[in-house]
């Protein structure tokens, strides 16, 4: 089976201006800049948005006054092998219990890939009014099966009221990255090739990613 052949479930949100984002974050606005017509040979619009809106990668700078910026960050994390793990309804947090199930055991022991993806709701949401994070000592137990990269399927690792982050630094004590606002609605639990490159934004504290999942090839082809 060629790469060509392989299916792909697109998990970013829409970004346009109904896209949600935390209040009193900045918004997503467009506008022409330069207008198609007989003395302009293009569209060209100039964009506002939160680096925060849609899929996103956060920046170890986001919550650490020292961290670095999204344009400083390896690309490894955001590209390869990754398994999806449904914990449908577990409520406010994503607890260890939650995921236990498919840590080891989808195909062999100690198989976990490096990049675990959380599904927490039949239709995800990205609305901040209410949403499941993930604990802290959930983050910290995927740190001991070498996980590079945790991602979810709403606005936030930790509770819009949160005022210490503490799965947010549990991200920075593991040198750990993270994705948010995924959609995995029509993704089985399973595993798979994630690709979802941050831009090379040298001062920013996240950028947007167009996060996509690719099936893995039979390892008979």
């Amino acid at each position: 089976m060629t790469n060509e052949a392989l299916k792909l479930w697109d998990i970013s949100p829409p970004v346009d201006e109904q896209a949600a984002v935390f209040p009193g974050d900045t918004a997503y606005s467009q506008r022409l800049h330069f207008a198609l017509g007989p003395d302009c040979p293009v569209n060209v619009n100039s964009i506002t948005l939160s680096p925060h809106t849609g899929a996103h990668a956060d920046a170890p700078m986001h919550y650490a006054s020292s961290g670095k910026a999204s344009g400083e960050l390896d690309l490894q994390p955001y590209l390869g092998p990754c398994r999806v793990v449904h914990c449908l309804d577990c409520g406010p947090l994503v607890l260890p219990s939650h995921i236990a199930h498919a840590l080891n055991t989808l195909n062999a022991p100690d198989d976990l890939p490096p990049r675990v993806l959380l599904r927490t709701a039949r239709k995800a949401s990205q609305s901040w009014a209410s949403f499941t994070a993930i604990a802290p000592e959930t983050m910290a137990l995927l740190a001991t099966k070498n996980t590079v990269l945790v991602g979810i399927d709403t606005p936030s690792v930790d509770p819009a009221d949160s005022q210490t982050l503490p799965s947010h630094h549990q991200l920075l004590m593991h040198n750990m990255r993270v994705l948010e606002c995924l959609v995995l609605d029509d993704v089985p639990e399973g595993d798979y090739e994630l690709i979802a490159l941050p831009l090379k934004l040298m001062r920013s504290d996240a950028s947007p990613v167009r996060a996509v999942l690719r099936e893995l090839p039979c390892k008979n082809q």
